[in-house]
């Protein structure tokens, strides 16, 4: 989709990329507030209150992923062998020193050298995933700054190091990893938002800042997942209650927009 078509502040359909035209009284965007308003209806269709609220609506992608295919089941250090703790949720997150200096190095514009990792190993769960003996595994890597202090568009040439950073802390805590590695993926911001339409790569479609949340997501007085745009409604995560897994801000709108008899 290109566009949201609106006529005298309401929607009558969309265009697609092809530049097709499909009517509709009722528009649901999935996508981030600052992408829909700005990206698909445009702002010169919006009250110039709302559209400064959702200019100030933060986004500021901090995260990224490493994907690795590895050549057998890794060993962490602190507990050799296969088990049950590994189909859980893994944590690299030694201390609270650890995740200050993680941080630290995002607030001054750099990805961390030493970041904290959140990881899983889905192959054990569902065997499909990899062949015979093989496996997969997801690290979510914190921080990585969208805005990185040499401009996001800088990041292609800073992937791999960043892949890299990753690897070695891998490595501290499952010695020997690098020698099953048989291919990697590495996601940063800039990925996220030119693969996926993350706006600046914010996987929640906007800060989970204490600003941001409840009666103030993303603008105060339109959090019910209902827009400006009369027939437009919103339905992701840049709504309340935000992003995670667990699709209750589709949820939510879903059942405000058939109160609201919009759909029959």
């Amino acid at each position: 989709m290109s566009r949201i078509l609106v006529e005298n502040g309401r929607t009558s359909g969309v265009v697609l990329e092809d530049g097709e035209e499909i009517s509709a009284s009722t528009v649901v965007s999935a996508v981030d507030p600052r992408r829909t308003f700005f990206g698909l209806v445009g702002e010169e269709n919006l009250d110039p209150e709302f559209a400064a609220g959702i200019r100030r609506f933060r986004l500021r992608g901090s995260s990224g992923k490493v994907n690795l295919a590895l050549d057998g089941l890794p060993e962490f250090a602190c507990r050799p062998g296969a088990g049950a703790h590994l189909k859980g949720d893994i944590t690299i997150a030694p201390s609270f020193q650890y995740l200050e200096t993680a941080y630290q190095d995002a607030k001054e514009g750099r990805w961390s050298r030493k970041p904290f990792l959140d990881i899983v190993i889905p192959s054990l769960t569902d065997p499909t995933l990899a062949p015979p003996g093989k496996h997969v595994m997801s690290c979510f890597v914190q921080y990585a700054p969208y805005a990185l202090a040499e401009g996001p568009e800088t990041w292609p040439s800073q992937r791999e190091a960043f892949g890299d950073a990753v690897i070695r802390v891998l490595e501290e805590y499952c010695p020997g990893i690098s020698s099953l590695i048989l291919h990697r993926h590495i996601l940063t911001p800039w990925d996220l938002e030119k693969e996926y339409g993350l706006t600046e790569g914010n996987i929640f479609h906007g800060e989970l800042g204490l600003d941001q949340l409840g009666f103030m997501r993303p603008v105060p007085g339109w959090a019910r997942w209902k827009s400006p745009i009369h027939g437009l409604w919103m339905c992701a995560s840049g709504t309340h209650p935000g992003g995670g897994v667990m699709g209750a801000s589709g949820g939510l709108a879903a059942r405000e927009i058939l109160a609201a008899g919009a759909v029959s």
